[in-house]
């Protein structure tokens, strides 16, 4: 593609953008999104930047982390850029985003890089993508980034890929409210090549990067996860845009209610809670539920601070991922997750099961999902089950 034709294209990107902004009384938010680090995103959001600065837009950079590549420190020039504020923790000095000098200088268009960041203790939001969801409701748009591996619902398949437990994460529910998403593309090869010559990481840790993370199969997969996030993205606001409904797979109904089953068991909880978001996603649901059933032996005063404290922070997740948390009290959990799914139409149970060396030992022996699985089967209820492994 010839310099001009992509000129013409950001161009018109940064047009479009323009009339977004312009548009709406909230903020517009953009969010260019990445299979990884190195493949662009950054540079993207400069270049954006620039058109709009020179479309008259004004533009402010918020946050914005080089790395010091020369390229895209080369797009910094002529960009107002707002001097990061100094925060003091244990006695060291640390950079953050200053976000009440944004909301003070109100600027139509701020840039912010690494979305997935989380702020120093002390900072006005723990995460920056809560900063940027609080500059949105200020009436401020915002372009931002972020690698697909941060996104909150694909922790658990990251983790399968590549073996790295991502702990800074962004819930699905921001990225939903996006106006725009950009899918920022690169081949495998071109991403490797660009590690190879040191423009991602310092040459040091690239023998390292290539071995772990940055393997050929690992990126594949996660480019894969980008480009499927963006399409079921791109999907949802053509039909929103045109008035229809979210297309859904033929095999389910737009209608359908998912209703998540969850105990205190902090990691099969999460990994149920984030299946059922993605599912939901898939299904174009009308809702979905997280279903808590409280035994007697974990009421409160009698289970222990550490596992109630996980079990709120699962149910926060469940809420950041756009769930509607249900908690019941009762000793006959299957009985309880009857009442409920009848209660409100849900059409497909969610359930977490152990790995156990066959399914048939599994659906064989005595358990709360086993007697569930038993129970749903002699019921006329029309009501399908979802095993999550964990």
């Amino acid at each position: 593609m010839s310099s001009s034709s992509e000129q013409d294209q950001r161009d018109q990107s940064a047009e479009r953008f323009l009339r977004l902004v312009q548009g709406k009384r909230r903020g517009t938010l953009k969010v260019y999104l990445g299979l990884a680090a190195g493949v662009g995103k950054t540079y993207r959001m400069l270049q954006e930047a620039q058109d709009l600065h020179q479309h008259g837009v004004d533009v402010l950079l918020g946050y914005i982390e080089t790395h010091g590549r020369a390229g895209t420190v080369g797009q910094l020039i002529g960009l107002p850029l707002l001097p990061r504020k100094q925060l003091f923790y244990k006695g060291r000095a640390l950079e953050e985003m200053d976000v009440e000098g944004i909301v003070q200088r109100r600027p139509q268009v701020v840039v912010v890089d690494e979305l997935a960041h989380s702020n120093v203790p002390g900072s006005r939001h723990e995460k920056r993508w809560q900063d940027v969801a609080f500059l949105v409701s200020q009436g401020i748009s915002v372009i931002t980034a972020l690698n697909v591996q941060h996104l909150e619902s694909l922790h658990d398949q990251v983790l399968k890929i590549t073996g790295t437990d991502v702990t800074e994460r962004v819930p699905d529910q921001l990225l939903k409210q996006a106006d725009e998403v950009v899918n920022v593309d690169l081949t495998v090869g071109e991403l490797r090549t660009r590690l190879e010559e040191g423009k991602i990481y310092d040459p040091a840790k690239v023998p390292t990067a290539l071995l772990n993370f940055f393997q050929a199969e690992n990126l594949l997969q996660l480019r894969r996860l980008a480009v499927r996030e963006v399409a079921q993205l791109l999907s949802r606001q053509v039909e929103t845009d045109a008035g229809g409904a979210w297309p859904v797979t033929p095999q389910r109904r737009n209608d359908d209610r998912l209703l998540a089953c969850i105990n205190a068991n902090d990691q099969a909880a999460k990994e149920i809670i984030r299946k059922t978001s993605r599912l939901a996603d898939r299904f174009g649901a009308a809702a979905w539920y997280v279903l808590y059933v409280q035994t007697t032996p974990e009421a409160a005063d009698r289970i222990n601070l550490a596992t109630q404290r996980r079990l709120l922070g699962n149910l926060q997740l469940a809420t950041e991922l756009g769930a509607q948390i249900l908690r019941v009290k009762s000793d006959d959990i299957v009985g309880a997750i009857r009442q409920v799914a009848a209660e409100k139409n849900a059409t497909l149970l969610v359930c977490g099961i152990t790995r156990e060396k066959s399914l048939w030992e599994q659906l064989s022996r005595r358990g709360v999902t086993q007697d569930l699985l038993r129970a749903v089967a002699r019921t006329d209820q029309d009501l399908d089950v979802y095993l999550v492994t964990y």
